[in-house]
């Protein structure tokens, strides 16, 4: 099992569209964590000062854009990660846009997006594809991995089965996550989802948050909610690999 400190573990999304906000926001948490998606609504709207602002305090950047386009307009994009503190940054592509994300990223980590957590197989019905999300899911990373790619962002309802056939030396990135969750929980635009508790069981390192913490009447104790659902899963994830030997 990975090192990770606990207030890492969360990648909080800064889904916003007020820089400002977003920066006070992480002012707030800063402590209780010390990751950050910066995705395409807030990158668009503050640009690099965000970026700066946020790895400036001695925290993590996950930069999530998912690149897709030719394939050199991507590798040049992933060029400008370089020297920008940027832990994590995402692409969605095929064969040739991975190699060339891997081909330029220096520092930087690639995570391949696998399948969008907005996505189902009424979805997939609708585009003619067969089988089932998971088996997309599982085809898609082998192929990222295989090219070169540190680890992919999945649905936690996925995670177990990667961590299973693929090991444990790559990043595996949840979001769809909802704390203490339920039957009647909203899900907002995501439909495959779980709790940090499960994700982390079934072999996730980081969950994706955004709403749940943003929303909250009380973020600093919902964040403190998430964590202790994480512990329970490393608990319970070392006990389970203790009783296998692993």
């Amino acid at each position: 099992m990975k090192t990770i400190p606990l207030n890492e573990r969360i990648i909080f999304a800064l889904d916003f569209s007020d820089p400002e906000e977003a920066r006070r926001w992480v002012e707030k948490v800063d402590g209780k964590i010390r990751f950050f998606k910066v995705g395409l609504q807030l990158f668009l709207a503050g640009w690099w000062p965000v970026v700066d602002h946020i790895a400036g305090r001695g925290n993590k950047v996950m930069v999530d854009l998912k690149f897709f386009d030719i394939p050199e307009t991507v590798r040049l994009a992933v060029r400008q990660m370089k020297d920008r503190d940027v832990t994590f940054v995402t692409i969605h592509g095929n064969e040739p846009i991975i190699e060339a994300a891997v081909k330029e990223k220096n520092d930087v980590k690639i995570l391949a997006v696998t399948v969008l957590t907005s996505f189902d197989e009424s979805d997939m019905r609708e585009m003619g594809l067969a089988g089932s999300v998971e088996d997309l899911v599982h085809i898609r990373a082998r192929k990222a991995l295989a090219l070169g790619c540190d680890g992919i962002v999945s649905s936690p309802l996925e995670a177990a089965r990667l961590r299973s056939d693929f090991g444990s030396r790559f990043i595996i990135v949840t979001p769809g996550i909802r704390p203490g969750l339920n039957r009647d929980v909203e899900k907002d635009d995501q439909k495959r989802i779980a709790t940090a508790k499960d994700a982390i069981i079934n072999g996730a390192d980081h969950v994706v948050i955004g709403r749940p913490i943003s929303t909250s009447a009380d973020p600093l104790s919902t964040i403190d909610l998430i964590q202790d659902e994480i512990r329970q899963g490393l608990a319970l994830s070392r006990g389970l690999r203790g009783s296998t030997g692993g």
